[in-house]
């Protein structure tokens, strides 16, 4: 199988591990970036992969060192030499809370911040970036670089490298399960920049929308279409390159889905991962996820703010609401009979009922996707990121719920996750087509508080749907 054999000759490559975490501490140190990577744990689970793995511990403080000197040493570089295109440049421009944050901490510290700043998470990317732009002498800079990232590379390698070396003898987890969770890792890591870049990019003030608005400005065919949209005073590029990077996902994944004789590699890998970890406990938190997600669990979680809408009379929102639900449904019915892919196990209220793509992943996502996008329609721009990761860490144990009662493949949960994606482009473009008023004020504390009683309620009295 493809993908494990992967995984074992990252297993067994210490000097691709070795890389791997000079790039995590480079990329962890770096000027802006650091803020989106979770250094700590991608850090950790590379030297306990590589503690596993034997790979001595000199080596491995050194890959970390070099890399943490390399990232500082970049962000004072282009803090020193390149002011005011930092400044203008996404994401300071959208963020430049950050900037004062670090420019205070710079103040109170002195020479002193860029070691301190070393070991204190939310300033830690900012730091070298702000020392250069305050001319911090480099000599100086240099020294503090050196002799805090000294500290700093034992204080992050050492624990990971310590359960590394006793993991397998006490834990009894699957071999290969470290090196699955450092990829998974890096492809969130790489998606959440690519998403808040792309995003920011597709804004009135990204340079995507620019160069568009210039391109469209020279093809009358198109300049009509475009006022149109544009209409709420913001055209929904974002939304427009959603769906087609989702359709096309979606088209191609599906492909690969329907090509495969049976489940694909990945599907068998990570059930088979799943099966050694699992656990009395990680069964009942997956069946109270998985009801939670069942089509009786989604009405009565949406069923407080559907009853608001019909009493605020806002029937615009309301119907845009209940397409959604009704078009992501649809799809998956006619998916479903179209590919009748098998699931792995297929208890008694699933019988007749085929695995791809997942009906809870694609109905999580529009829920939660969609409410997301509401949400930060009405919060400052410099703010909206929070409620798209709210909703991912919504819609994800929803997700992976499935793999836990063991009803559906990892591919289905991808193909579901995608579709929901599509249903909710679909369904922004719809709403900003004209102008409408904002949703608030929503006595959203007592809707929440509504929709917890009742999904507690469905979870404890009702068989799943």
């Amino acid at each position: 199988m493809p993908l494990v054999d992967t995984l074992h000759s990252l297993t067994l490559n210490p000097p691709l591990l070795l890389c791997v975490v000079l790039a995590i501490s480079l990329v962890e140190s770096l000027a802006l970036v650091g803020l989106l990577v979770p250094g700590v744990v991608l850090i950790t689970t590379a030297a306990s992969l590589a503690g596993h793995q034997d790979i001595a511990l000199a080596w491995l403080i050194g890959a970390a060192f070099i890399g943490a000197v390399l990232g500082d040493g970049i962000s004072f570089t282009l803090g020193f030499k390149h002011r005011e295109q930092v400044i203008q440049r996404w994401p300071l421009s959208q963020h430049p809370e950050w900037l004062a944050r670090g420019a205070r901490f710079f103040e109170r510290y002195g020479a002193w911040s860029v070691f301190i700043g070393r070991f204190v998470g939310p300033v830690r990317p900012i730091i070298p970036l702000v020392a250069g732009m305050m001319r911090m002498p480099p000599r100086t800079f240099i020294w503090a670089n050196l002799v805090s990232a000294v500290l700093w590379a034992p204080a992050y390698v050492l624990p990971g490298y310590l359960l590394g070396r006793t993991w397998q003898q006490h834990l009894n987890l699957p071999p290969g399960l470290e090196a699955a969770l450092l990829i998974l890792g890096t492809i969130i890591v790489v998606l959440a920049v690519i998403f808040s870049w792309g995003r920011q990019q597709a804004s009135r003030h990204g340079r995507l929308y620019r160069a568009m608005v210039v391109g469209i400005r020279r093809l009358p065919l198109l300049r009509r279409p475009w006022l149109a949209m544009s209409q709420s005073g913001d055209v929904p590029l974002a939304s427009l390159l959603l769906l087609v990077i989702a359709v096309g996902t979606l088209s191609g994944w599906t492909l690969l889905v329907i090509g495969h004789d049976g489940p694909l590699e990945m599907d068998l890998f990570i059930q088979q991962l799943l099966t050694q970890l699992q656990s009395d406990v990680s069964v009942t938190v997956g069946n109270i996820f998985a009801r939670i997600g069942d089509t009786l669990g989604i009405i009565v979680l949406t069923l407080p703010w559907a009853a608001w809408m019909l009493t605020a009379k806002r029937w615009d929102a309301l119907l845009h609401w209940c397409g959604a639900f009704a078009g992501v449904a649809l799809l998956n019915v006619v998916g479903k009979g179209v590919f009748e892919r098998s699931r792995p196990d297929t208890p008694d209220y699933l019988m007749g009922s085929y695995s791809y793509p997942s009906a809870h992943t694609s109905t999580a996502v529009v829920l939660f996707g969609l409410t997301a996008a509401f949400v930060a329609a009405e919060m400052p721009r410099q703010k909206r990121f929070w409620a798209y990761w709210v909703a991912l860490a919504l819609a994800l144990p929803m997700a992976l719920s499935r793999l836990v009662v063991g009803v559906h493949w990892f591919s289905d949960l991808v193909g579901g996750a995608l579709l929901g994606l599509v249903v909710c482009a679909l369904t922004r473009l719809y709403w900003q087509q004209q102008p409408r008023p904002p949703l608030r004020p929503c006595p959203w504390r007592l809707l929440s508080v509504s929709s917890l009683i009742l999904i507690s309620a469905r979870v404890g009295l009702l068989p799943p749907v």
